[in-house]
């Protein structure tokens, strides 16, 4: 499976951005995507995971509240809503994908140790600041 992310851009903060997620080569339905971040100097941390066989969904403590992640299989595209942007959400942004079989591990998809190398899409770039 291809992960294609986009829609970082440069905003000021409180405001929002919308980031895809384009899923090739399978259905979208027989994976989790995950939404992570890696700022300049930190590590990779996952935001949000949607399971898209049955929309469970995943967040962070840094994302629960602000963020929102949805997909539409038909359209294989997972999107990451972020609202009140602040300059520490500042990170290229990434998605990967797990393909669904056998127990969900749950929160355990928003550890970017759980992914192999090749289930890595490139990232897009997201800045907050005034």
């Amino acid at each position: 499976v291809q992960l294609q992310a986009s829609g970082g851009g440069m905003v000021q903060p409180g405001t929002s951005l919308r980031l895809s997620c384009v899923v090739s080569g399978d259905d979208l339905e027989n994976y989790a995507i995950a939404w992570f971040r890696q700022a300049p100097g930190k590590e990779r941390e996952g935001v949000a995971c949607i399971n898209n066989r049955d929309k469970r969904t995943y967040y962070a403590d840094s994302a629960q509240g602000r963020f929102t992640i949805s997909s539409d299989t038909t359209k294989s595209t997972v999107w990451l809503q972020m609202n009140n942007l602040e300059p520490e959400d500042t990170a290229v942004y990434l998605c990967a994908a797990d393909r669904l079989g056998g127990p969900s591990p749950g929160t355990i998809w928003l550890n970017p140790n759980y992914y192999e190398d090749e289930s890595w899409g490139q990232g897009t770039q997201v800045t907050v600041s005034s």
